[in-house]
């Protein structure tokens, strides 16, 4: 087996003898001689769990309650146990003959809820100076259980030599040999769970009632149908959430199309504006550039007018000196002749 197995532990399910005298519950033979009656017992069907009269209301609801003084009262006993819910019912064992308590009592509360609490919080609690053991009613809800007043029962003391385990005192331990399966079978009893251990500070909880796993089942198909109905409200609520963002999304896709329609229109008459503009501004310079041409082209056409008036001044002033020259010449006198 593995190291783990050391600190691993099992409980009981239902009650042999010769496993209860067994420390890792893989024993095949009995240890003491209580076992061996024990086993006489059992086999023989001489103890009847639900045979006995005083044993009254729903085992499912009633918790075990060991290792009482032997002083306390009933009355101390339903006060201490009344923390953990509605006590509906005590039985304190007394003695027969005497009357004097015998150290354990059996306590039935209103619902199985309760019972669970006690059986979870109120184990190794104080009263009246002893710490007690709390368990559920193993007589009536454990399969093959024999009383310790027959070699049976569950706990007990090193001292006397007749410990019994797969109790919640004293689990089983992980086995560290190996399991003789067939021999276990042959003897009826159930095998150690492998690979299903416990930690020792765990809980083993106790049976349920059909009722109790009936209200389970119901709780848990009501839990599973709110779920689902949760999970439609949320799809609901996320499809809804998701057409706001939609149509929000859709309104401002609109509204930005619009404004950019309006800005369009006023860009459009802004360029309109510009190009008109432009226009103006162009045939404008052109008018003056058109302007400053035509006077240039006066100026220049002026000017040559002006040019070739000189010109011909010029060319009839020395024509007019070369023909007297020439009536000099000829005739020796100076003759002037006008043109």
């Amino acid at each position: 087996m593995s190291g783990n197995n050391i600190n691993s532990v099992f409980y009981a399910g239902s009650y042999h003898p010769i496993q209860a005298g067994s420390i890792d519950g893989t024993d095949i033979h009995p240890h003491d001689n209580a076992i061996c009656r024990a086993l006489l017992c059992s086999s023989a069907g001489l103890y009847d769990p639900l045979g006995d009269p005083k044993a009254i209301g729903d085992p499912h609801c009633t918790v075990f309650v060991g290792r009482l003084s032997h002083f306390t009262s009933e009355d101390t006993l339903r006060k201490a146990m009344s923390k953990y819910g509605r006590v509906k019912n005590l039985r304190l064992v007394r003695d027969n003959v005497t009357g004097a308590s015998r150290g354990y009592a059996f306590v039935e509360y209103e619902t199985e809820r309760e019972m669970r609490r006690a059986y979870e919080d109120a184990h190794h609690s104080i009263i009246d100076d002893h710490q007690i053991l709390v368990d559920y009613n193993r007589q009536q809800l454990m399969p093959g259980w024999i009383p310790r007043r027959l070699g049976g029962g569950l706990g007990g003391k090193k001292e006397s030599g007749q410990l019994r385990f797969g109790g919640r005192e004293r689990p089983f331990r992980a086995p560290l040999r190996p399991i003789p399966f067939d021999e276990l079978k042959r003897l009826g009893i159930p095998p150690p769970p492998e690979g299903r251990y416990m930690s020792r500070f765990q809980v083993p909880s106790p049976p349920r009632s059909k009722r109790c796993s009936i209200e389970k089942e119901e709780n848990t198909r009501s839990r599973s149908w709110k779920h689902s109905e949760e999970r439609t409200n949320k799809s609901s609520t996320m499809e809804k959430e998701e057409k706001h963002y939609r149509s929000s999304l859709e309104k401002e896709e609109s509204h930005r199309k619009s404004s950019m329609e309006k800005g369009g229109r006023k860009r459009s008459f802004v360029d309109r504006e510009e190009s008109h503009y432009k226009r103006s501004t162009t045939e404008g310079e052109e008018r003056s550039r058109s302007h400053k041409r035509s006077s240039t082209d006066k100026e220049e056409s002026s000017h040559q007018r002006r040019s070739s008036k000189d010109k011909e001044k010029h060319s009839h002033h020395g024509h007019s000196k070369r023909s007297r020259r020439r009536e000099r010449s000829s005739n020796g006198e100076d003759h002037y002749t006008d043109y």
